[in-house]
């Protein structure tokens, strides 16, 4: 006998899923989709796989998962750029972020701007000072044209309306080491991948961009304390599936992640590294890319970032 779409809905999930992640093994995002897909995976008493696929920023994993069958076996760890900025950044993208099935937020890391090579800056207000003071002698690091650390320093440029220039490199990775080096002043990514080298003093931490100081980092103040509450930008992630998905699979799996995200131990170590834990539900996601989306149609536009 033909199994029928709602018997099937019924057994999900009866084999393993797939969850794309959009970098490469070792990043923040990859690290904290296998934690996440780790316990999201023993709610659902199935195993979780991880699928890297990196590049073109996170278009090819995000073409991946529109090519897979709607039946809740593929996910994708979604961030700002599969969800909210490469249709702003590339002129041709062949996805739609708008027809995937959203299944829920999962998580942020907050990012720190930190310096190096600038005397007597100690804070966001002290940098916006020195910026304007000498236009167009300070330079930041990114991880390359459209990256998120791009897109966040050209945020704080909009906001304190300063002119800084854009030195883009090949990874987050590079960048931070180009600023330990002295090659640029500023660098901006997530608390983990700085914070080491602030630790070590060859960095130095002026803030969090977000709202709330970070458990991992409780001394460094927020971008908001500072009177800058528009410069606020993290590494989040969002559970999507493929255009179809049956809502019966995207309840089951929001009922697992909330379930996997009230871990204590996943909560714990999600923490300890910066990472925090965002709101479930469709709800929760659609309301979160709209705010997303104005912030960074905004940004795009006026710094005139494109990528093809």
């Amino acid at each position: 006998m033909v199994q029928t779409a709602a018997a099937a809905d019924a057994n999900y999930p009866d084999k393993p899923i797939r969850l794309i992640i959009p970098f490469g093994a070792g990043g923040i995002t990859d690290v904290a989709g296998r934690m996440i897909g780790q316990y999201l995976g023993e709610a659902l008493s199935q195993q979780v796989i991880i699928d890297n696929r990196p590049g073109a920023g996170g278009s090819i994993a995000a073409q991946a998962l529109v090519g897979a069958k709607p039946d809740g076996y593929t996910l994708l760890l979604g961030t700002v750029g599969t969800q909210v900025v490469n249709k702003m950044l590339y002129s041709k993208l062949s996805y739609d972020p708008a027809a995937m099935t959203p299944v829920s937020l999962v998580s942020n890391s907050p990012y720190v701007i930190a310096i190096n090579g600038i005397d007597k800056v100690d804070d966001l207000q002290g940098l916006v000072r020195y910026a304007k003071a000498n236009p167009g002698r300070l330079n930041f690091g990114s991880a390359g044209n459209g990256s998120s650390p791009h897109l966040g320093i050209e945020l704080f440029k909009l906001a304190t309306q300063t002119d800084i220039v854009h030195v883009p490199f090949k990874s987050g990775a590079e960048a931070v080491n180009a600023a330990v080096g002295g090659q640029v002043n500023i660098v901006i990514d997530a608390l983990p991948v700085i914070d080491p080298q602030a630790k070590a003093q060859r960095l130095k931490i002026l803030a969090i961009a977000a709202a709330e100081r970070s458990p991992a980092a409780p001394n460094v103040k927020t971008s908001v304390e500072q009177g800058l509450p528009q410069f606020q930008i993290g590494s989040w992630n969002a559970l999507v599936a493929p255009k179809g998905t049956p809502d019966a699979v995207v309840d089951v799996l929001n009922k697992a992640l909330a379930t996997a995200l009230q871990r204590p131990e996943l909560r714990a170590r999600l923490t300890d590294m910066g990472i925090e834990t965002l709101p479930t539900g469709v709800a929760a996601y659609r309301q979160h890319v709209a705010s997303e989306t104005t912030k960074w149609t905004k940004v795009i536009q006026t710094a005139g970032t494109r990528l093809d």
